[in-house]
């Protein structure tokens, strides 16, 4: 028997003031969709390095993490199980170089933006909002939780 696994993905929450980091991004023919910075854990890659890569390469900014959200486990409607290490973090820079394919834009949007946006069905998963309204509810833990090494 095949053995199950599940696609391990990292996701970064950035508030700054009253507004999150979100990524456009074109996901075939229609409306683009939002999403936290995030992206699949590499081999050989801790899931701080991910984290931390994944928003570089997505939004063109450096960050700091300072608390872990949580882990999402998430579905697709194409049956992909996928559990989402989200982290929190703050902007210490930016970097000047082109954002991965398909990503159009870095944009900061209010809670309500985003709420408007799940309506509208262009949120990339339910999982944006959520942890969006997670991080608001003041959740957060150690990043010590996490142990790699």
């Amino acid at each position: 028997m095949r053995r199950w696994t599940p696609h391990t993905t990292v996701a970064t929450v950035i508030q700054h003031e009253h507004a999150f980091l979100l990524v456009e991004e074109r996901q075939g023919p229609g409306p683009t969709v939002f999403n936290q910075p995030a992206g699949h854990l590499e081999q050989g890659e801790t899931l701080f390095d991910a984290a931390r890569r994944e928003t570089r390469e997505e939004s063109g900014c450096t960050v700091a993490l300072n608390g872990y959200l949580g882990l999402y486990v998430h579905t697709s409607s194409s049956g992909v199980t996928y559990h989402s290490h989200s982290f929190l973090a703050h902007v210490t820079g930016h970097v000047d170089a082109p954002l991965d394919t398909p990503i159009v834009a870095a944009h900061w949007l209010t809670p309500d933006a985003i709420k408007a946006l799940s309506i509208d069905g262009r949120l990339r998963s339910p999982l944006v909002l959520r942890r969006v309204q997670d991080a608001l509810a003041g959740r957060r833990f150690p990043l010590e939780l996490v142990v790699e090494g």
